[in-house]
């Protein structure tokens, strides 16, 4: 943060003495538990609703302070780095002012839970600029980069946007990372919920269509699902390796 002005400086200094007053010890204990890729010492500890009740107000009440936070890049603790996600998503208007800010965040992003919490309401006004993106970030190297754009597809691709072909975007992706290759499995078990028809000529082919780990993880994260029948449970279950 050696470039920041003196007031950008001390607006994001103030920022996060708020968020060191919204934490929770137990909670900081908790949750380094889950992002096992985050330094506990850089956790503080503030829960999920807090965080978003504090960004809420800090973008609808001191917006000039909140993009001053959004600029000082990189953040010293992963609480900073999910209310940046967050801010992402309240304080833009168009999917190319959120593509600026992501571009400028994106690598910086070290664990899957401030990953999965960015949302972007904007992107749904033009989903055609965002498929464009999405197919940019999965062929990033940062790895969160790339976990981010399986789950955006996910989150907006498999409804009434979708399309067989990012069945394709998904399964040509080979990394060996842990966390791209469960949301890999995490999409592809929504695709067999949601999108049957198109999704289990993927999984009924021989030789299989993804790797063994993706294959078997994503037929079992659909069959934990409740809105499939205990018949087509039993059909996912045969089509494990």
């Amino acid at each position: 943060m050696g470039a920041c002005t003196s007031a950008t400086s001390e607006s994001v200094d103030r920022i996060r003495r708020e968020l060191e007053a919204l934490a929770d010890p137990a909670y900081r204990d908790f949750q380094a538990k889950l992002v096992p890729t985050v330094d506990p010492a850089r956790i503080l500890g503030v829960r999920t609703p807090a965080l978003r009740d504090y960004a809420r107000r800090l973008a609808s009440e001191r917006p000039a302070e909140a993009r001053a936070f959004l600029a000082a890049l990189p953040h010293e603790t992963y609480d900073e780095n999910n209310l940046h996600g967050e801010l992402i998503g309240r304080m833009t208007k168009t999917p190319a002012e959120a593509f600026e800010l992501l571009d400028a965040f994106l690598p910086y992003v070290d664990n899957w839970a401030t990953c999965d919490l960015i949302r972007v309401p904007t992107f749904r006004r033009d989903l055609p600029a965002v498929l464009g993106r999405i197919r940019g970030w999965v062929a990033a190297e940062p790895e969160y980069t790339v976990r981010f754009g399986v789950v955006q597809l996910m989150t907006l691709f498999l409804d009434d946007a979708f399309e067989p072909e990012h069945l394709s975007l998904v399964a040509g992706i080979d990394r060996p990372e842990y966390y791209v290759n469960m949301a890999r499995a995490w999409y592809f078990s929504f695709a067999l919920i949601k999108q049957p028809a198109a999704t289990l000529p993927l999984f009924e082919r021989r030789p299989i269509a993804l790797d063994v780990w993706t294959h078997n993880k994503a037929l079992q994260k659909a069959r934990e699902s409740r809105r499939i029948t205990p018949e087509q449970k039993a059909y996912l279950q045969s089509l494990k390796v």
